[in-house]
């Protein structure tokens, strides 16, 4: 950047990197979008030869495939559960995170309390809108 250094010209430029980086995101997700259906459609013909075939595996001069069963579980009754953990001593359970919104609501509430083990960090960031 030549020149002095303005605030109009730090946001003009700022505005453009930002156009241009959104132009790139949207064309890599839509050639990536395309890509990841091909992948699945090769994973489902695979699947299905697995099937076909009564195999878990299939070995070929350009690589080998096989079939494995993913687990994937997720909450629908939540008070459930919840009670669930703290009958079973269970806390590994659960993800070692907060949720962000929670906590500072929490905490705003709760001004006085410093929770032992708590990290808080802040900084300030910049907005940036067009005019």
């Amino acid at each position: 950047m030549g020149g002095k250094v303005t605030p109009d010209r730090l946001a003009k430029a700022y505005l453009r990197i930002r156009a241009e980086r959104s132009v790139l995101s949207a064309k890599f997700k839509e050639e990536d979008g395309e890509l990841i259906r091909k992948i699945d459609r090769l994973k489902q013909a695979m699947l299905d030869h697995c099937e076909d075939h009564n195999v878990e595996s299939v070995r070929t001069s350009e690589g080998l495939f096989f079939r494995s069963a993913k687990k994937k579980y997720w909450v629908s009754e939540w008070d459930a559960i919840h009670k669930l953990i703290v009958e079973q001593n269970a806390p590994q359970l659960l993800d070692k995170r907060i949720n962000q919104v929670n906590m500072k609501e929490f905490l705003e509430e709760n001004p006085d309390l410093k929770p032992e083990g708590l990290e808080i960090e802040e900084e300030l960031t910049i907005s940036v809108r067009k005019a």
